[in-house]
């Protein structure tokens, strides 16, 4: 068995203050670790910043590596744990903004990073949309990224299952009152992709949005393993047999028996 514990936090960052949400990231990955070994930390969607942050996204940005994942490497050196968080990123060119993921390994080296690819709303005013779909090797799998609003478009999930993908981690601002459609979501990518999914999705309110978290961790037969049902901040951890990825897939024959050559509207723009 290639076992696996991970944790999914939903966390309430407060607004345009990356100083203090990393130190609350910090205690919450304490606080996580003391309590028992967990080899993976799955944080939100944007958790360095808040949401609604507008034109300020251009201050916050950071370069990786830089201040934000530097922080964040020391800590899972110190605890001997992977992490992936939510943060924005910039490229040379200041105004080139990216709703970003960072995956960071137990030795504190960046694995890498995932831009979001299926912007928003006003999402699409502030950042640019991520173009590739990476599936990154680590320590006890492959391991696929998925920020926000991605989760609804099946082909992402599918795109990183056929990569390799045997847990895809979803960070997340999915507001109110969309409850059931985020549950679907989950449970339908890990069930039609036969693939682990931890979902994190963040908590509290911002200038116009209220977020639900309902954080979970969800198995390929779609077996919820982990779900955070209080309405405020917390965790939930889950350990995985990723071995059963493969197993799964063998016995159900879902990757096996597609058949691509029929599905060609599936690249055609609407």
């Amino acid at each position: 068995m290639r076992e696996v514990n991970v944790a999914v936090v939903q966390a309430k960052p407060e607004l345009g203050t990356v100083q203090q949400n990393l130190a609350r990231m910090s205690d919450i990955i304490d606080e996580i670790s003391r309590r028992q070994k967990v080899d993976l930390i799955v944080f939100p969607e944007l958790m360095t910043t808040g949401y609604e942050v507008g034109v300020g996204f251009t201050e916050l940005a950071e370069r990786i590596p830089g201040p934000s994942v530097n922080i964040m490497s020391q800590r899972a050196r110190e605890f001997n744990t992977h992490i992936a968080f939510g943060m924005v990123i910039k490229e040379r060119v200041e105004s080139v903004l990216y709703n970003a993921a960072v995956l960071i390994d137990n030795e504190g080296e960046v694995v890498g990073d995932y831009r979001k690819v299926h912007l928003r709303g006003e999402e699409r005013m502030t950042f640019r949309p991520g173009f590739k779909l990476p599936v990154f090797e680590t320590a006890f799998g492959e391991v696929g990224l998925m920020i926000g609003w991605d989760l609804a478009f099946p082909e992402t999930a599918r795109c990183l299952a056929l990569d390799g993908a045997e847990l895809i981690l979803t960070l997340a601002n999915w507001e109110e009152p969309h409850v059931e459609e985020w549950r679907a979501y989950v449970v339908s990518r890990a069930f039609e992709n036969t693939v682990f999914m931890a979902a994190a999705n963040r908590v509290g309110e911002e200038v116009t949005l209220n977020f639900f978290g309902q954080s979970m961790i969800v198995g390929p037969r779609g077996e919820m393993l982990a779900l955070v049902d209080e309405p405020g901040e917390g965790y939930g951890v889950a350990r995985l047999d990723l071995d059963q990825v493969r197993q799964y897939r063998e016995e159900f024959q879902i990757i096996q028996h597609r058949q691509p050559a029929v599905y060609r509207s599936l690249v055609r723009k609407y």
